[in-house]
């Protein structure tokens, strides 16, 4: 059951609300104990103790060993006490739940984000953005309401057994007979309990379908608008959210019905019982009105125990699924193994390096020498392996055969993460956080400072568009950057890139989508930083190759040259 797994999650938390819970359950106990007294006072006989019920002699003979005189005044005082009492337990016992709740949330949204972050890069890449975004919002929230409704299954049975306990001490033979009936209640309704956990389970299954598509096609709104085709979105995602729309309606619909059968049911118990115990067995009055009160209260916490597990059953299959991906992910952790990684002093060598994607060949045989310091250029054509060069050299893949050496050390006996904190990585896609340059350059490093910041957006030559903004570097850049140019995008994404000081620099196609003299400026910006770290980049372009001290070329899975860089090209470029 899931509360059990919560609780040995958060065992601390749970021992407190539990203790709250019983404590606030045994001070209404206590309120209700002298109901019994008081009307026996007031209807049934008086102020003569010994025409009292056996049960409310009992009550009063323990206040009176405790220094309580027994009378109206004093009864009503202990009343009101328990009452405040099982107030103040009850918020104590709410506000820890509130704050667990808070921390179920939070909890798996960064189970779930380390164990991605963490995972082999081939897993991530074959991750749905909408699927693990689903998990991190709506299955992460609903797993916390099922904790919530867990916890209320608690109180209730806890509040339960002290009302249970009270009426059994009236009369045995009623409260058997009630819990009797409110068990059969319970059992005949279950089935809508079932009803509503395949409902939940199927909410969690269409909800990854349908935000993973919804993200794909929130992707393609730009296209989609630019053509008048946007009506297309509705098409897409209408046969999912139909049928998650049947889910919710039979969630609803089972719900309803519960509280709908459940109540006359209920009422029916209680009537019933009213009348044997006036008519039949001839109780008093006082004893009849505490017993139906008493066990009212114990026939609609079980109800609620069944609605409460009936919205947890709901809810819970979200947060098995989170658990599942965690798993999932877990079972894809990258090992960070090996020895500490050389700082790049000599070179990073691919020597006779083969890599497949699934099944088709993409590098045969690559040899590939790229010296410390300077610019070196990997050129080729689209989907000529450049970018898998790049992957191995990060350490993102590994090569079938052959190795991939820093300074002679093979990259396969060092720590992956050591060598990846000494990279510094641009990629092709120029999308920024819709937050400010400082936090665009930085990422909310705690050991990079606005200082860090100035300096690698000097080294990218983008101080002075950035200085002159009104916010400075704290000027949000907008929804995926769309506040600057492309040319400034990428100059802030190069400053990223160095703002950790990085020992080798790479760039996956850097200038691909800047216009020529933006592109001849990223280039002369490169080739200054190439003095004083080792750059590689590579780009199906050849504007960059005249600016870089050496030239290779992809062709047929396999590289070609060094080769000279080509005066022209820069030339042009310019």
């Amino acid at each position: 059951m899931i509360l059990v797994t919560f609780t040995r999650a958060y065992p601390w938390q749970s021992l407190l609300m539990v203790v709250a819970l019983l404590l606030a359950g045994l001070a209404e106990g206590s309120s209700l104990s002298v109901l019994l007294p008081i009307l026996s006072l007031a209807v049934d006989s008086g102020a003569d103790p010994a025409r009292q019920p056996e049960f409310a002699r009992y009550v009063t003979d323990l206040l009176g060993r405790v220094g309580v005189t027994p009378d109206i005044a004093n009864l009503l005082v202990v009343a009101v006490v328990g009452i405040a009492l099982k107030s103040v337990l009850l918020l104590a016992a709410e506000r820890q739940v509130g704050y667990t709740k808070a921390r179920v949330t939070t909890d798996l949204r960064l189970r779930l984000l380390r164990a991605v972050m963490t995972s082999r890069w081939h897993y991530f890449v074959h991750q749905p953005v909408g699927r693990l975004t689903n998990s991190m919002a709506t299955e992460a929230w609903r797993a916390s309401i099922a904790y919530e409704f867990g916890v209320g299954i608690l109180a209730y049975g806890i509040q339960a057994v002290i009302y249970g306990t009270v009426a059994f001490m009236v009369s045995w033979q009623a409260t058997l007979a009630s819990l009797g009936a409110g068990l059969v209640i319970l059992f005949v309704s279950h089935f809508l309990v079932k009803m509503t956990r395949k409902a939940g389970k199927r909410q969690t299954v269409l909800l990854k379908s349908l935000l993973s598509r919804m993200t794909d096609t929130l992707h393609s709104v730009k296209t989609l608008k630019a053509m008048g085709r946007e009506g297309l979105a509705d098409g897409v995602l209408q046969t999912e959210t139909s049928r998650l729309n049947r889910a919710l309606e039979k969630e609803v619909f089972s719900k309803a019905m519960l509280t709908a059968a459940q109540e006359p049911m209920f009422a029916i118990v209680i009537a019933t019982g009213m009348f044997i115990l006036l008519e039949r067995w001839g109780m008093p009055i006082a004893e009849v009105l505490v017993l139906v009160l008493v066990l009212t209260r114990v026939l609609a916490h079980l109800g609620k125990i069944q609605k409460h597990y009936q919205k947890m059953v709901a809810a819970e299959s979200a947060y098995w699924s989170m658990l599942e991906a965690v798993d999932e992910a877990d079972a894809q952790r990258e090992e960070y193994r090996g020895a500490a990684a050389p700082h790049l002093e000599r070179e990073v060598v691919l020597d006779q390096v083969s890599f497949s994607y699934e099944g088709a060949p993409i590098l045969k045989d690559v040899d590939l020498r790229i010296p410390a310091g300077g610019l070196t250029t990997i050129i080729g054509r689209s989907g000529s392996g450049k970018t898998t060069i790049l992957d191995l050299i990060a350490g993102l893949h590994a090569p079938e055969s052959g190795e991939v050496r820093i300074d002679g050390v093979s990259l396969g006996k060092v720590n992956l993460h050591d060598w990846r904190r000494q990279i510094g990585y641009a990629p092709q896609d120029t999308i920024l956080l819709h937050d400010s340059i400082l936090n665009n350059v930085t990422l909310g490093d705690p050991e990079l400072s606005e200082e860090d910041a100035r300096q690698a957006l000097i080294k990218a030559d983008a101080w002075d568009f950035v200085a002159e903004m009104p916010q400075g570097m704290q000027t949000s850049v907008g929804e995926r950057g769309a506040r600057v140019s492309a040319g400034q995008r990428q100059r802030i994404m190069l400053a990223r890139a160095l703002a950790h000081d990085p020992r080798i620099l790479i760039l996956d196609e850097a200038t691909s989508a800047l216009d020529s003299e933006s592109e001849a400026e990223i280039c002369k910006t490169l080739k200054a930083l190439s003095k004083d770290i080792t750059i590689v980049a590579v780009s199906h372009q050849p504007a960059l190759a005249g600016y870089s001290d050496r030239v290779y070329r992809m062709e047929g899975g396999k590289v070609l040259g060094p080769e000279s860089p080509s005066p022209d090209s820069r030339t042009a470029a310019g």
